[in-house]
């Protein structure tokens, strides 16, 4: 399961649309670890540097997953780059990256979701995530 969603809260869903807020407190609940990478990507963006990023490999199979949930879900990868005023790129279940929403038509954000980013970034011990 990618959320743990109080009774209240899913109450109030059955009834209609939930803010923002509401659902990420549910995701930071819920998947802190991906919070957190996610959170100390945006943080890292400097004006110096066009992306900012987090490559630390997650410390467990369980942390690897919440990374994985949060950056497949569209919702909830939506309302990370909603909350942090940023366009989330990834690559080999740890690299994330954070972007300026203005440089996703840029050639640095290309060059980093291309696939021979993708390629160049592999490793034998990131094949099985």
């Amino acid at each position: 399961m990618s959320l743990t969603v109080p009774t209240a809260v899913l109450d109030a869903a059955e009834r209609g649309p939930i803010d923002d807020a509401v659902f990420l407190d549910v995701i930071r609940t819920s998947l802190p670890y991906a919070w957190d990478v996610v959170a100390a990507a945006a943080a890292d963006r400097a004006p110096s540097r066009p992306f900012g990023e987090h490559e630390v490999p997650p410390p467990s199979e369980a942390e690897r997953g919440q990374l994985l949930r949060a950056l497949a879900g569209n919702a909830i990868r939506g309302a990370l780059e909603r909350h942090h005023g940023v366009v989330l790129a990834f690559q080999n279940c740890h690299r994330v990256a954070a972007f300026a929403p203005a440089a996703v038509d840029g050639d640095v954000y290309r060059a980093f979701v291309s696939p021979r980013a993708q390629m160049l970034h592999q490793s034998p011990e990131m094949r099985s995530c």
